[in-house]
């Protein structure tokens, strides 16, 4: 059953997709609505901008992809380092500029990261993560 590509993932390990393409999901929507970039950039400078972004979004899908359904610990690995990221940059820009609502938007998408891998971590997925693919 191990190898059976219709095989159903363990509850955490659904746990842990949802919210992380929950969090991904949020974080596309921000990007598209938020205009966080500075009205003095060329346009050139911010299609370099969105296509960076679009193409690390396809990264953490594939990552997330990745870690549930190839059993990868390095791609759960890196995901939880770049949530330590997010969660260094949100404290940044709070100190810097205050709780403002793309901020808040941030912290709500950092936490559905943050719960989402909780559950990777824990419950049934240990044993998902120790079995062979």
């Amino acid at each position: 059953m191990i190898n059976d590509p219709g095989a159903s993932v363990p509850k955490n390990i659904f746990y842990f997709q949802v919210l992380l393409y929950l969090s991904l999901l949020i974080d596309v929507l921000s990007a598209a609505f938020l205009d966080r970039i500075p009205d003095d950039v060329t346009e050139s400078t911010k299609l370099a901008v969105n296509f960076i972004a679009v193409m690390m979004t396809l990264g953490f899908v594939q990552l997330v992809w990745l870690a549930a359904h190839r059993r990868k610990k390095w791609a759960r690995t890196v995901l939880l380092v770049a949530l330590m990221l997010s969660v260094a940059s949100i404290v940044t820009t709070v100190g810097e500029a205050g709780m403002q609502f793309s901020t808040f938007v941030d912290v709500i998408s950092t936490a559905l990261t943050a719960f989402g891998l909780y559950f990777s971590f824990t419950g049934d997925a240990r044993d998902w993560f120790r079995q062979p693919v």
